[in-house]
């Protein structure tokens, strides 16, 4: 488990010729360092008499950036695993029509689990980069900056997953599935960059 491992381990490895983790994990803890930042802006806000209106929001959204917390890092692993699956179907023999068959759809059914992972990153980091948004106009300015790079590692989680989703999508012959999952996460980044972006500026102004 590679979340289990200490920083200088694991970018070590990721250094290393070793194929995980790769960009997929690195996008995954980019959201989670992210968001662990909304979380850290909300701790710090918390308890502050000047921000006692927005207490209860501030609660709400801590909760919700712990929950977001532990599905981003356990996509670091997760990301891992399905790797095994493509590369163990790039290695099936091909030596006969039938095992090019096998081999074909056994990889395009990997590939497409491979795409899944990705996804979540993107979907998490979105949600994660909403809540951060909303700190970047409620949190405790003496963490405002934060807030900042909250958003832009969200948004640098957002666009890695992107380049492993289309990574994945190059070698699958579903046209259908390609063409939908292409503009799926074309909308995500979108509004990804959007939330992100009004963040940044937001934080900007207060600086």
């Amino acid at each position: 488990m590679f979340i289990k491992k200490s920083l200088e381990d694991f970018v070590e490895v990721l250094a290393s010729k070793e194929p995980v983790p790769g960009g997929g994990g690195a996008s995954a803890l980019a959201g989670a360092l992210g968001n662990a930042l909304g979380s850290m802006v909300c701790n710090l806000t918390l308890g502050k008499e000047k921000y006692r209106d927005v207490e209860p929001e501030i609660k709400d959204i801590l909760e919700k950036t712990k929950d977001l917390q532990s599905k981003l890092l356990s996509l670091v692993d997760e990301d891992a695993e399905v790797f095994k699956e493509v590369a163990a179907a790039y290695k099936l023999p091909k030596n006969t029509e039938e095992e090019k068959q096998k081999k074909k759809e056994a990889l395009n059914r990997a590939l497409k689990d491979a795409c899944q992972v990705p996804i979540k990153i993107m979907e998490y980091s979105l949600e994660a980069l909403k809540l951060q948004r909303r700190l970047a106009e409620i949190g405790s300015k003496m963490a405002i900056s934060d807030v900042g790079v909250g958003a832009l590692l969200l948004k640098a989680a957002v666009h890695g997953g992107k380049l492993n989703v289309l990574i994945n999508l190059s070698g699958i012959d579903d046209k259908e599935f390609v063409e939908n999952t292409s503009k799926y996460v074309e909308r995500i980044c979108k509004e990804a960059d959007e939330l992100a972006d009004e963040a940044y500026e937001e934080v900007s102004k207060k600086l």
